[in-house]
């Protein structure tokens, strides 16, 4: 199976970003996460994402705030699927990180999520190796079911509240 890198610009990110490693173990999905900077590491970040697929990647996530060029930077090196997570920030609650994120030029795409949306970040993953790999697939299928099912039985908890008033 292959693995999922997931990158993140600061040690800061991490308590949001844990949110995808804990759904990409969930799924049985090798991870690795690392810290790097588009503006303070930019060949160390370039060199990771250039050798990305060799070293067995899949995926690469990516997590910044602010400028948030850590995922078109990682985009802009390799040909694997990246996906960015723009981060909340103090001055613009996230929005700076979104733009940045969403707006990529032509043929150096980023599919991104919202903001501090790890967890999708990382379903997206899965989805995208599940595409290959049947066992993932079945472990989505299940997933949706779980939660059609949660669904469901919330709306007959309510439809019973209701026939009480």
């Amino acid at each position: 199976m292959k693995k999922v890198a997931v990158i993140m610009g600061s040690d800061s990110d991490f308590p949001v970003v844990k949110a995808a490693v804990t759904e990409l173990k969930q799924f049985g999905v090798p991870v690795e996460a690392h810290v790097m900077s588009a503006h303070r590491t930019p060949a160390a970040a370039a060199e990771f994402a250039a050798n990305a697929a060799e070293n067995g990647f899949g995926v690469i996530i990516c997590a910044a705030g602010m400028a948030a060029h850590l995922a078109g930077v990682i985009a802009g090196h390799t040909t694997l699927p990246v996906i960015g997570i723009p981060m909340k920030s103090a001055a613009l609650e996230g929005m700076d990180a979104l733009l940045a994120t969403v707006m990529m030029p032509p043929g150096v795409p980023v599919a991104t999520v919202g903001i501090n949306g790890a967890a999708n970040a990382a379903l997206l993953a899965v989805q995208i190796l599940a595409v290959s790999d049947e066992s993932l697939a079945e472990k989505l299928k299940a997933r949706k079911q779980a939660m059609i099912d949660g669904v469901m039985k919330k709306d007959a908890a309510l439809q019973e509240q209701l026939a009480a008033l």
